[in-house]
């Protein structure tokens, strides 16, 4: 009996050493799975950003009003708005020009196409010719969108106005308020743009519509003379509006 007993002693305690020599079972652990990443969905009123087809020239000729006439203007404004990557797009200068030498007058508001046109940040100027100039009371009492905010350059960049050293807000139009050329006997556009000289005057109007008691953007007052000294000395640079006519 007491063999019996002790054998059994003996067999329960070897099946305890042999469980313990056993590695535990482990529960395998699933690797973490990534979130998937979140795909912005945009906006329902998004709307893509208008291309440019308005600027004040980042410079001028550097000949004061003297610019090659409408031409040479024109020009001007093309090569900058190609530059600052416009394409398919056809410019023309902001500039009525008078009647001379047995040609008929231009009147700038007939030669900037139709609107709408947008600055470098794709921002509304203007809706149409109507809106630009006013043609309407109610129009005119609301005015464009044309302000010190807005006109910028071909290159995204501001002008220097009012307050601003040096200013140069004074922008080169030749026209009258409702953009159309002056019909007296003045010189009112340096020759039709093709004379730097001391004396002769051209119409400017302030992109920043302050200085002077005059508000006009194509219209505030006379420049005194066509030199590039002489804009400068007013508060110009010889700058000019481009737009687009497509």
């Amino acid at each position: 009996m007491k063999n019996t007993i002790l054998l059994g002693s003996l067999l329960l305690s070897s099946s305890i050493a042999i469980a313990a020599d056993q590695p535990a079972s482990v529960t395998p652990v699933a690797a973490p799975v990534s979130a998937p990443t979140a795909v912005p969905i945009p906006a329902a009123d998004a709307k893509p950003k208008e291309p440019l087809s308005f600027f004040i020239t980042s410079t001028g000729i550097g000949k004061g009003a003297e610019l090659g006439g409408l031409a040479g203007a024109d020009a001007h404004c093309q090569k900058l708005a190609e530059a600052a990557g416009s394409v398919n797009k056809t410019w023309h200068a902001y500039l009525s020009t008078q009647a001379a030498d047995g040609q008929l007058a231009i009147n700038a508001r007939d030669r900037i196409g139709s609107g709408p046109w947008h600055n470098a940040k794709g921002a509304e100027v203007a809706k149409n010719i109507a809106h630009l100039h006013g043609n309407t009371l109610e129009l005119a009492r609301l005015g464009n969108n044309l302000s010190r905010t807005t006109a910028l350059t071909e290159k995204n960049e501001t002008v220097n106005g009012a307050g601003d050293k040096p200013n140069q807000h004074d922008i080169l139009t030749g026209s009258q308020p409702d953009g159309t050329a002056f019909a007296d006997a003045a010189d009112h556009t340096c020759k039709n743009y093709t004379s730097s000289a001391e004396d002769g005057s051209a119409q400017v109007g302030h992109f920043d519509r302050t200085g002077g008691g005059n508000t006009s953007w194509n219209s505030a007052h006379a420049s005194k003379g066509c030199g590039q000294e002489n804009l400068v000395k007013t508060g110009g640079a010889g700058l000019f509006y481009c737009f687009a006519i497509n």
